[in-house]
């Protein structure tokens, strides 16, 4: 198991020892979380979400110092973490809209919000571990992936770009969804928002479970995108895992967050575009032995995100017709 564990991380005792930190970070909140601050459901307010926006921030920040300060890689490493983190949180601008959708199409209320996304973002951890690793180990023994990666993201960048935005969600469509509904006992009502009941004397799952099975594989949709993204950027499991879980953490309080105003941000779609075309074509400029530094990287992924959300707010949009 050790020699698995090492293995993992480039045998780097350190890493290991800092990933042991970062577990032991995430388990404990998400123990609080649930546990104590949140056992009862009740809708969040703005206020507590910008606390806890801020809270993850500063520990996801924290982190990456903790890198440059005691991690081999040292600044270099801290800047791929922090480029491969602000890329995954900017991609879940997307994911918050379209999990906003999934709860509306659901009709969930808003008290049992916080629950849902607890379980979904608890899953995400899980399945983008295995994600990661998994990729790592391909990548590691087929290093001509990274160049099928880069075509991708290539690929993902002028797909994003040219989107109208105006996202839909068809969950019948869906067929881990069509599955479930077809094999498995579904109740009519949200039964005080449990996923799992027990019905005379039968077991049976509520629409909330339906919603967090859809959540579930929509975020493994955007993983496809987001993964390898970040492993364009690094290819160290340790920092592509822990950037990514650190954004998804801050995903739940970022909902709340910009749920009422996401729509306002209409540029940052296009700015996500041209960063996932960015690390695409650097990606593929490796072929012709021409290497893009991670300080640049790291430039032009902040300045596009600055860029696009600055001028979502300055520049009037387009077409925007006032409701009558």
């Amino acid at each position: 198991m050790n020699i698995l564990l090492f293995s993992l991380f480039r045998n780097s005792e350190r890493e290991t020892i800092l990933f042991g930190i970062f577990a032991f970070i995430i388990l404990l909140f998400l123990v609080l979380d649930l546990g104590i601050f949140n056992k009862r459901a009740h809708k969040i307010s703005t206020k507590s979400a910008l606390y806890q926006s801020i809270f993850w921030v500063s520990i996801s920040t924290l982190f990456g110092f903790f890198i440059y300060k005691y991690d081999e890689s040292g600044a270099n490493g801290a800047v791929e973490y922090f480029s491969a983190y602000l890329t995954e949180y900017a991609l879940s601008v997307d994911n918050i809209f379209v999990i906003l959708l999934i709860l509306k199409y659901f009709q969930v209320k808003e008290e049992y919000y916080h629950k849902t996304l607890f379980w979904g973002i608890l899953g995400a951890i899980v399945f983008r571990g295995i994600f990661i690793f998994v990729g790592g180990y391909l990548i590691h023994q087929f290093h001509g992936l990274l160049y099928i990666f880069g075509v991708f993201l290539i690929y993902s960048g002028i797909r994003i770009y040219f989107e109208d935005g105006d996202q839909k969600i068809e969950p019948e469509k869906n067929p881990i969804m069509r599955l479930c509904r077809k094999y498995l006992p579904i109740t009519k009502d949200d039964h005080g928002g449990s996923f799992v009941v027990r019905h005379e004397g039968k077991l049976m799952f509520t629409p909330l479970f339906l919603v967090i099975v859809l959540i579930e594989t929509t975020d493994l949709l955007f993983a496809v995108d987001s993964i390898p993204a970040a492993f364009a950027i690094t290819q160290n499991e340790f920092l592509v895992y822990t950037s990514n879980i650190f954004a998804v953490m801050g995903l739940r309080a970022m909902f709340f967050l910009l749920a009422g105003i996401i729509d306002k941000f209409y540029l940052l779609q296009k700015g996500l575009s041209i960063i996932l075309f960015f690390i695409g074509a650097k990606m593929l400029l490796e072929i012709f032995d021409i290497q893009v530094g991670v300080y640049t990287s790291f430039s032009v992924i902040i300045a596009t995100l600055t860029l696009s959300i600055i001028l979502s707010v300055v520049v009037p949009r387009k077409n925007n017709q006032t409701e009558i």
